[in-house]
């Protein structure tokens, strides 16, 4: 007779905060239109859709020196 155990828990972190779209750049403030357009309408998986959009859009905007 084989035992069988449960596996340990899966501990997931919070939903991470929305990236802020470039400041006067016209793809991440489109983005960040349709974004408020997709929660406001419920559809949160267009929501992380356009997330992803624009954290990788933002990496082509010139990085600032600190």
């Amino acid at each position: 007779m084989s035992h069988k155990t449960m596996s340990e828990p899966v501990h997931l972190l919070p939903p991470a905060d929305w990236p802020a779209p470039h400041p006067g750049c016209k793809v991440c403030g489109a983005l960040a239109a349709e974004r408020e357009r997709a929660q406001a309408a419920g559809d949160v998986s267009k929501v992380s859709d356009c997330n992803v959009e624009i954290r990788e859009h933002k990496d082509a905007h010139p990085r600032t020196r600190r």
